[in-house]
């Protein structure tokens, strides 16, 4: 294992299983289990375009459904897992040489937008709230979260990525300059429902692999590090949590369990369970955006809501107001108008319901996010509203159709910049759950390789 394990680094070279010649591509990939979760007619779509062919619907769980009842979700994951040992006894996936897959993502919002996928060890990462280890969550993990995602991948042969990890490297030393060599291209792929093409080249040369490796560990070269950020005493973040947050978890959670029960330590320690497959993607890649999640709240009463949000914010010493208006054209002029003319710090948040649509302003407020201030007040509202539910959404035209529905309510946030990621988390820790998205929801990663976690 040794010459395809860079330790010191949590890298590892994996074993890629690739769709068989012959099988759709298009109906065979589908975007991440984590988007469209309040649009069901989305996969319901995605169900008749990939028909009866292989595909990666049927070994995933999209979250639309994870409101079923419980004899429905037993039902899904059993069929997941039979699906998953179906492609692998009749070929359906075919086992590459150990190697890396070099990824060019063109999308309806960008050109190109590339990354690697590679394995990375799950030793070094924790996704608690003070970690310090190399591998690390940027957004707040609700474990309450895992135990679906636990019931399916504990008993799967494989695992498929949507996870998306970033590294900040702005000399573009790491994945960049694979595209200089000469690589066999392994798919071609135009994605379904209109969300763009992807291009994959096998990485499998020891040369290759190792000018990753070299570089990465330049990056985490602790003297550098510090340099770059200008910290002293902390733990060097070289890989980031760009999407799929709670998969990595649920994965950390399946290798810790199986670390305890294992019975030879030594042997446990090379199980391919102690690793992940992700796609690394660099944090100045061009065709990265930092998109805001939004928020709907359902079955809710806004006047009741704006209320509880005013004596909320006014315990932590903040000031609450809140404008509405007929047209969002006479709500965004205001509201133009009024960040220029607000004199201290202020946070602003728009909203929509059935009535109206206007924005909420917090002066002087306790965080420094306007999601970490928005969402402070949700998950206390949500905890007293037990009737009330939240749905977090990627597109204000999402927001505009789901929160004009009666009885809900929707909020638009700003985005935050990506290059305040890094320097964000390793001086003040994890940020607020659902803080920020990597682009539009037909921008998520779309299912294609697979790794096989069992012996």
């Amino acid at each position: 294992m040794s010459q395809h394990f860079f330790e010191s680094i949590g890298l590892h070279v994996p074993t890629i299983l690739l769709p068989e010649k012959g099988v759709d591509l298009t109906k065979w990939s589908v975007v991440a289990c984590d988007q469209y979760t309040s649009e069901p007619e989305y996969w319901e779509k995605a169900k008749s375009i990939a028909g009866d062919q292989p595909s990666t619907l049927n070994v995933i769980y999209p979250e639309v459904f994870l409101e079923e009842e419980e004899q429905e979700k037993e039902q899904r994951i059993s069929s997941i897992n039979q699906y998953m040992y179906k492609y692998l006894e009749q070929g359906v996936l075919v086992s590459e040489k150990p190697g890396f897959i070099l990824v060019d993502r063109k999308t309806s919002h960008a050109p190109s937008r590339k990354g690697l996928v590679v394995a990375l060890d799950l030793e070094k990462y924790d996704y608690s709230r003070t970690s310090q280890t190399l591998i690390r969550a940027t957004e707040g993990t609700v474990v309450e979260r895992l135990p679906p995602r636990i019931k399916i991948r504990e008993n799967s042969p494989i695992e498929l990525p949507h996870i998306m990890v970033l590294i900040d490297d702005p000399e573009k030393t790491v994945i960049e300059p694979l595209f200089n060599r000469r690589l066999e291209k392994v798919y071609d792929v135009q994605l379904m429902m209109n969300s763009g093409h992807v291009t994959g080249y096998r990485v499998q040369d020891d040369e290759s692999i190792r000018a990753v490796s070299d570089a990465l560990s330049q990056l985490a070269s602790p003297q550098g590090f510090e340099k770059k950020y200008g910290v002293s005493g902390k733990g060097v973040l070289l890989f980031a949590m760009g999407d799929g947050n709670h998969s990595l978890a649920t994965a950390k959670a399946i290798w810790e369990a199986r670390k305890k029960n294992g019975k030879n330590k030594a042997n446990v320690m090379s199980h391919p369970a102690r690793f992940a497959l992700v796609e690394l993607v660099n944090v100045h890649d061009a065709g990265l955006e930092f998109e805001p999640i939004h928020r709907v709240v359902f079955n809710v009463n806004p006047d009741t809501m704006f209320k509880g949000m005013e004596a909320f914010y006014k315990k932590s010493d903040s000031h609450f107001s809140m404008k509405s208006f007929k047209t969002k054209s006479e709500m965004q002029t205001a509201l133009a108008r009024t960040k220029k003319e607000a004199s201290s710090k202020t946070h602003f948040v728009t909203y929509v319901n059935a009535a109206q649509q206007g924005f909420l302003a917090i002066t002087n407020p306790r965080l420094n996010l306007e999601v970490g201030t928005l969402q402070s007040f949700l998950d206390l509202y949500l905890k007293e509203e037990r009737a009330s539910s939240i749905d977090y959404i990627h597109g204000e035209d999402v927001v505009e159709k789901i929160g004009t529905k009666p009885n809900n309510i929707g909020f638009c946030l700003p985005a935050m910049s990506k290059h305040d990621l890094f320097k964000t988390v390793i001086v003040d820790g994890v940020l607020p759950r659902k803080t920020f998205s990597m682009g539009e929801a037909d921008e998520k990663r779309f299912y294609l390789e697979c790794r096989k976690i069992v012996e």
